[in-house]
């Protein structure tokens, strides 16, 4: 346990007060984690990396299917030339994003 003085003072009142503090910093044995193996679960589909890797595989396939649509067009127009252009950008930011994300080490 341990007292502490704590002084407050405003521009018109100044008062002490007095806090007692008591804190358990023992250890407490919980028992068997009944979420042990989600965690383990979690930390696989994290290590794996499925979501950014299948996000990736389905921005391939929209480029694919985009950019065939794309030069199979006789005259194609300005906002056609948008959409493509978006595409390929976004396409750019998500591997920049993908590569960019690396998973840290804990230890350092």
């Amino acid at each position: 346990m341990s007292d502490t003085e704590v002084t407050v003072q405003s521009s018109e009142h100044k008062k002490t007060v007095n806090l007692e503090l008591e804190i358990d910093a023992s250890a407490k044995d919980l028992g068997v984690n009944p979420y042990k193996n989600w965690i383990h679960m979690a930390r696989a589909v994290d290590a794996w990396r499925i979501f950014p890797r299948l996000f990736l595989t389905v921005y391939i396939v929209l480029l694919y299917k985009t950019v065939i649509w794309y030069m199979g067009l006789p005259a194609p127009s300005m906002e056609q030339s948008g959409l493509i252009s978006v595409v390929v950008g976004a396409g750019a930011a998500w591997f920049g994003l993908y590569t960019g994300s690396s998973k840290k080490d804990p230890t350092k």
